[in-house]
């Protein structure tokens, strides 16, 4: 896993003054040092950034494709490398790395492919007499340097959703890891900077800045940036969007995600579903089961099947095969989710399985009857929690989705084609899962929410529309 010293900014590798222990959340040891940068080698990078724009920007497709495709061989050669990276920097189980790297892949090729699709349409300007004889067509530019920064939890998939459209648009990127995890985003970039080297592209089309909010704060303040792509907390991401306008941003800010059994479900699948969406990578993952709301009349039955189930989770080491919750981030993380699920108890919630925590890790939990105004409820808790509560029927559950100032995905268990439909018309979120757990995600498809949980939409395709702009032509002959 060799990658040259320091942090790649401009055409080479600059030093830094500082490092930052990265450490492996499930027994503390250091897993590497990790170059800490400043507020200046963010101004620098910016700089650099801006100064290459052009370049990039006319770039052949055939060159950004084979750019991208040039990411996607280096990746696949190093897989097995690229998953044992990622336990030791995340500490998330064996099973969610390799899933990870599988989906990364996944990114750059389905970034490939939309190179070719960048194009624009001809529109009939003689609908007005004044349009008579002119010649009108629209095509897609870039739209300028974009700065990505991506969350711990997925590091190397969250920056190459920032980092692979970027290219196929035809913008440079400034990406900007999570403190915690930024070692498989420093390889990634050296990789990037490979394949840009022998496609003839300029290596500084994609650079890389760590550091601290200060850091962040002056890559997204800057008036050159032409857009902002974010994937974290709300408060941040709400923050990004005051300090950057009115450039564009891009805000992926996570949400409770909610999963609805109905009356009609197959509750052998519904629970089966909470048992891989609540609990998947430590529950570390926006779109993780965290509100269960279930049909009354089936309550008795599918809370016995899902607690008779509960102690399949095995926690433990992350590096073991049969583990699938394991230590999370940081201290400070397991402290709060603890705190958290105390604070819910003492307003009345019942933990009906798990609770606290063995050897560090917080155990698979499952509440009930959570108080609405509890943050297991009413917040990302970003652990693995799940709060269950019975409804009368699907109607009320719908309105307990949406009371929620978040909206990314959710998902509802049932037979009837009548209450998927109403699920896709009633429920106010940015992806609705039918008879599948709310964390199902296609790399390809469009990915995002609505309200608290963000604005813009990833997936390539989508991407790279956010990250061009339309340029109108009117010609008279």
């Amino acid at each position: 896993m060799r990658y040259p010293d320091g942090l790649p900014i401009g055409s080479g590798w600059v030093s830094t003054s500082d490092t930052e222990p990265v450490r492996f959340p499930y027994d503390g040891s250091v897993v590497a040092a990790a170059p800490v940068g400043t507020v200046e080698l963010a101004r620098r990078a910016m700089d650099e950034a801006v100064a290459v724009a052009p370049a990039v920007a006319a770039l052949p497709s055939r060159t950004r494709r084979a750019v991208l495709t040039g990411v996607r061989d280096r990746l696949a050669a190093r897989q097995d490398e690229l998953v044992e990276l990622l336990v030791a920097e995340t500490g998330k189980p064996l099973v969610d790395c390799r899933v990870e790297v599988a989906r990364t892949l996944v990114t750059w090729e389905a970034a490939a492919e939309e190179v070719a699709r960048l194009h624009g349409e001809t529109v009939p300007l003689d609908l007005l007499p004044s349009g008579d004889g002119l010649v009108g067509f629209w095509t897609r530019k870039p739209i300028g340097v974009v700065v990505g920064i991506a969350g711990f939890n997925y590091p190397l998939l969250l920056a190459s959703h920032k980092i692979a459209p970027s290219i196929a648009a035809g913008c440079p990127v400034v990406a900007k890891p999570a403190p915690a995890t930024p070692l498989a985003t420093l390889w990634l970039v050296h990789l990037v900077r490979e394949a840009a080297e022998e496609a003839g592209a300029p290596v500084s089309m994609v650079q890389l800045v760590t550091g601290d909010v200060e850091v962040g704060s002056t890559l997204v303040t800057d008036p050159r940036v032409g857009a902002v792509s974010f994937t974290g907390s709300a408060a941040v991401g709400h923050r990004i969007a005051r300090d950057a306008a009115p450039r564009k941003t891009l805000l992926e800010l996570g949400s409770n995600a909610a999963l609805v059994v109905a009356e009609d479900a197959d509750l052998d699948a519904a629970a089966d579903a909470v048992l891989r969406g609540g609990f998947y990578a430590s529950g570390q993952a926006c779109i993780s089961v965290q509100r269960l709301l279930v049909v009354d009349s089936v309550a008795d039955e599918f809370t016995g099947k899902l607690l008779a189930r509960l102690g399949e989770v095995v926690i433990g080491d992350p590096r073991e095969e049969t583990t699938r919750v394991s230590a999370l981030i940081d201290e400070r993380s397991t402290k709060r989710v603890l705190a958290w699920v105390e604070q819910a108890v003492e307003a009345g919630a019942k933990v009906l399985g798990g609770g606290g925590a063995e050897g560090g890790i917080v155990r698979p939990t499952v509440l009930a009857d959570v108080p609405d105004d509890a943050d297991c409820w009413a917040e990302e808790i970003f652990g693995p929690v799940v709060c269950l509560r019975r409804v009368s029927d699907v109607d009320e559950a719908f309105e307990l989705v949406n009371a929620s100032r978040y909206g990314l995905h959710a998902s509802v268990f049932s037979r009837s084609l009548n209450t998927a439909f109403r699920a896709l018309d009633q429920l106010e979120v940015g992806g609705v899962v039918v008879n599948e757990v709310p964390g199902f995600r296609s790399d390809t498809m469009p990915y995002g929410g609505v309200k608290d949980s963000g604005i813009g939409r990833e997936g390539p395709r989508f991407a790279v529309e956010e990250l061009t702009v339309t340029r109108m032509a009117v010609i008279r002959p």
